[in-house]
């Protein structure tokens, strides 16, 4: 079996990118953990109203109302910031794929899930300024563009579990490479539309759907000798 069926929670980070965009220290008192998200709240706002780019890390600890070295003390810098609010965003995305797909009986019924799940998740966050930012913000630096790369593996992950038993005529590597590819590209479909104008979005999500629904399951053409 491939090495991406084996890893299909996402391949680690190596550890100098985590020392560089990880927490420097967890909190364990509740007043530490208040603290820290004082620092990610203010973040996340000022994220919404000027992007990731603009973010200064005096800027942030004045709005979050703490000590600049209250900010130091969690995040070494700015993308250890980007990277805490990515995971918020992505561990919701996770548990809402891995509810909706709990279930499955069929493959009509896991397309009908998907689609559903592309709703929820377009609904849920094309007016969120802070989520668009985000994603933003990890565009523009190669450890947190391996987060994307690695949140679709997981999502990947939950779906492959969830249909593996449903197509018996697409092998397992066959089956994870088709949910890892579409994973990814629902993140990047919902991007597009949450940028665009609302009846374009629709329209390019009904199109995307389509696409699922004809490609998703479909078997393999024989290769010709």
């Amino acid at each position: 079996m491939p090495s991406a069926v084996n890893n299909k929670n996402g391949n680690d980070m190596g550890a100098e990118s985590m020392d560089r965009i990880g927490l420097r220290r967890k909190p364990k008192q509740e007043r530490s953990i208040q603290r820290l998200d004082l620092i990610l709240a203010a973040a996340a706002k000022i994220i919404a109203e000027k992007g990731v780019s603009a973010m200064r890390m005096t800027e942030l600890a004045i709005a979050a109302k703490v000590p600049i070295g209250s900010v130091y003390q969690y995040f070494p810098e700015k993308a250890a910031i980007v990277k805490a609010l990515f995971d918020q965003h992505a561990s919701a995305i996770q548990a809402k794929t891995a509810a909706m797909l709990a279930d499955v009986r069929s493959l009509d019924q896991a397309l009908d899930r998907v689609c559903a799940t592309i709703d929820w998740y377009y609904d849920s966050y094309h007016n969120d300024p802070v989520y668009l930012g985000v994603w933003m913000g990890t565009e523009t630096d190669q450890d947190l563009l391996r987060l994307n790369i690695e949140h679709s593996g997981r999502v990947a992950g939950i779906f492959h579990d969830a249909v593996r038993q449903l197509a018996p005529d697409l092998c397992d590597e066959e089956m994870y490479a088709r949910t890892y590819l579409f994973s990814h590209l629902i993140g990047a479909v919902i991007r597009l539309a949450a940028v665009s104008e609302e009846a374009l979005a629709r329209r390019m999500l009904d199109e995307w759907k389509r696409v699922i629904r004809a490609s998703l399951f479909a078997a393999t053409v024989p290769r010709a000798a």
